[in-house]
């Protein structure tokens, strides 16, 4: 493999990476309104999740916020739905969702625009 000569070492530079892991984060977010959080805003919430099989997800909807899940590992149901890895959910506002992990599951979910305490649980 042939190393590109135009290649500049970030250290060099005085640029370093910074390193995270997901587990340092409120059950996965880790861009948001919110601390802690990598990025501090209220434009968009961005979470990696790790649920077990059988874990589960109250029925809920948001008022404000759209929300995208992206199955990466595993299989869920969402509202009666299954899905598996590879699968893009979007969920609009006002529209409610119930969420099961059908095996060991990983997701990245957005949420936009960020907004605080728009969980709904449904009656």
């Amino acid at each position: 493999m042939a190393v590109r000569k135009d290649f500049k070492n970030p250290r060099v530079l005085g640029v370093l990476m910074k390193k995270y892991h997901v587990d340092n984060f409120i059950r996965g977010w880790f861009v948001g309104g919110f601390e802690p959080s990598i990025i501090k805003t209220e434009d968009v919430e961005v979470a990696i999740q790790h649920f077990k099989k059988g874990d589960s997800e109250t029925e809920h909807c948001h008022k404000i916020a759209t929300e995208i899940t992206a199955i990466i590992v595993g299989r869920v149901k969402i509202s009666g739905v299954e899905y598996n890895a590879g699968d893009i959910i979007e969920i609009k506002p006002g529209e409610y969702a119930v969420f099961e992990a059908l095996e060991d599951t990983t997701t990245v979910v957005v949420k936009y625009p960020g907004a605080p305490n728009d969980k709904y649980i449904k009656d």
